[in-house]
């Protein structure tokens, strides 16, 4: 195994988890779980499944190699990973509210979720799928549900893991709360900005 994670992000998809993801692989020097990574290795899409239906799971194992982790799907298993890396402190990424989150989620990651998956996605779709089903909630297509969702998150993150070691972020707080979380200098340089709404669209040419 090596080294053990560093920092477990709470903060659900579309909070600026890509930037962080680039910021916190700048600061520990090592990589940063994230869903672009989903599929990476054997066995990882069935680890996921496995927890989504309450399975017991090798954390560990799973994220053996990461020192840190953001974003779906790991952020819905905040509480297990919390448990199983005591020593990490609780990254919650929020927006500056449910509305502004709902907006930039619905039309990037719920669109695509929605779309029909090349073959060799359908696994990494249906899990997805079915995780946030069972750890967000069924009506994730739902504006209002989804917001009563996330506004539930991030109330149960705040209830559930001491001030001590929560660490409360939104896209614009830079690199100051997650330095003093790692113990790390802040660099000279600025914070990373990437995977916007309109470059994600892009990307997937959702606007073509």
């Amino acid at each position: 195994m090596g080294a053990p994670m560093r920092l477990i992000g709470a903060g659900l998809g579309r909070t600026g988890t890509a930037s962080l993801r680039g910021a916190l692989e700048q600061l520990t020097g090592a990589p940063c779980y994230h869903m672009l990574r989903l599929g990476d290795r054997p066995g990882e899409v069935e680890a996921w499944t496995a927890a989504t239906r309450g399975q017991p799971v090798d954390w560990q194992q799973l994220l053996d190699g990461y020192e840190a982790a953001v974003d779906w799907p790991a952020a819905a298993f905040w509480r297990q990973l919390a448990e199983a890396f005591p020593d990490a402190p609780v990254l919650l990424s929020t927006r500056e509210s449910a509305e502004a989150w709902w907006a930039s989620a619905s039309r990037t990651v719920f669109t695509v979720l929605q779309q029909e998956p090349t073959p060799e996605r359908v696994a990494n779709r249906t899990m997805v799928r079915e995780l946030l089903a069972e750890t967000f909630t069924p009506e994730w297509r739902d504006r209002d549900a989804a917001m009563a969702a996330y506004e539930r998150h991030n109330a149960e993150v705040r209830a559930g893991i001491p001030g001590d070691r929560l660490v409360e972020w939104q896209p614009g707080s830079g690199w100051e709360p997650i330095c003093r979380a790692l113990g790390v200098p802040i660099p000279d340089e600025p914070f990373p900005h990437v995977n916007t709404t309109a470059e994600f669209r892009q990307a997937l040419e959702l606007d073509g």
